[in-house]
């Protein structure tokens, strides 16, 4: 039985890591390589979709739409943190009234589709002058991902033992002080867990920013839909771009695969 299930295991991973392999075998071809029916798996490796992304022949860099998504995934991640944590604190440690029916308010702000609301959050960026600009999504973010944040630390922080926090109060740890040095360093993998869920949602949102930004605050997915053009589909160019607006995920996610472990793993039954 353990065999089988490790047959399945792999048989599973290398199902999900073949599109993935598949794109960046087809970076490295050349377009007529990469245009063949069916594709040429022998063809010769180049990195000529890699030189056209970054401008070598178009001249058009793709650093500030980079730039641009790196700005708003990680400045609205960091806000996210620094609101749920308390927020979870408190539904979870030092329960409010009713608490349930705040984290069914939370849950329910997910409910409504996407693009329910992008036509009310355009009039709002217009009313305020924030259209294409990047604080603006920030903002947009932040409050995107904050209800799915608040209900993922809370369940870490329900795991956090009561007898440590009674132990920082009675030595006169005040709130700030005890989600610094008490809480954070105990719910570290939840709190990675959920800063690299947020980071990943920010990163690859698409839709808002197409609609909401333009020259100046354009992303990194916005950026890849402009190799969709009027001539056709250049299979080598977009899955060269593709590769490298997925590799500061990758990395991220490579780098705290331990901590998104613990984290993911944290409240399960034992």
């Amino acid at each position: 039985m353990r065999r089988l299930v490790g047959v399945v295991a792999w048989f599973s991973a290398i199902l999900f890591f073949a599109p993935v392999a598949w794109m960046v075998l087809t970076s490295l071809h050349s377009e007529p390589d990469a245009a063949t029916n069916p594709p040429s798996l022998g063809a010769g490796l180049t990195l000529q979709g890699y030189e056209e992304f970054f401008g070598a022949s178009t001249g058009q860099s793709p650093w500030p739409p980079l730039i641009n998504s790196f700005s708003a995934s990680i400045g609205s991640t960091i806000i996210v943190l620094l609101l749920a944590i308390p927020a979870a604190y408190a539904l979870s440690i030092k329960k409010v009234e009713k608490w349930t029916d705040v984290m069914f308010f939370f849950l329910s702000t997910k409910m409504l589709p996407v693009v329910a609301g992008l036509l009310p959050i355009y009039l709002v960026a217009q009313f305020t002058g924030m259209l294409d600009n990047i604080s603006f999504l920030v903002i947009l973010y932040t409050s995107m991902n904050l209800p799915i944040a608040v209900w993922l630390m809370r369940s870490f922080l329900a795991e956090v033992p009561p007898e440590i926090l009674e132990a920082a109060s009675i030595d006169g740890a005040g709130l700030i002080t005890t989600l610094r040095r008490v809480v954070a360093p105990i719910a570290m993998p939840g709190i990675a867990a959920t800063a690299l869920i947020c980071f990943i949602f920010s990163w690859n949102e698409l839709l808002f920013a197409r609609v909401l930004t333009g020259v100046v605050a354009g992303t990194a997915p916005v950026f890849l839909t402009g190799f969709v053009t009027s001539q056709g589909l250049f299979l080598a160019k977009v899955c060269a771009a593709a590769t490298v607006v997925s590799l500061p995920v990758l990395i991220a996610g490579f780098a705290a695969q331990d901590k998104l472990v613990q984290g993911l793993s944290l409240g399960a039954v034992k």
